[in-house]
């Protein structure tokens, strides 16, 4: 299935943390908080500013972000779980 986000809306798989410490500790899924790295699948064209014109998002398909711990609304797309999520949510792009 093909999605496209509108607007300023951004499209986000979660990237899966290790499942050991530096120690060799092997950590259970109950355990484990959610990650807050994500991989950018798809981006909006950008908001409509009060010029009538649109804003070009600063995140691109293909990026490494970092988003805040609460931000989006969780989907399952194809039984994989995707985020969706404002450009605001997103607190910067990993290098």
């Amino acid at each position: 299935m093909k999605i496209k986000p509108l607007n300023d809306r951004v499209l986000v798989t979660r990237v899966e943390e290790e499942q050991k410490t530096a120690g060799g500790i092997i950590i259970p899924d109950t355990a484990k908080e959610k990650p807050q790295e994500g991989k950018v699948v798809a981006v909006g064209p950008g908001k409509m500013n009060d010029d009538g014109k649109r804003t070009a998002l600063n995140v691109k398909a293909g990026d490494r972000i970092l988003f805040s711990k609460y931000a989006g609304s969780e989907i399952k797309i194809d039984g994989v779980e995707h985020i969706f999520m404002r450009e605001d949510d997103v607190l910067g792009i990993l290098e």
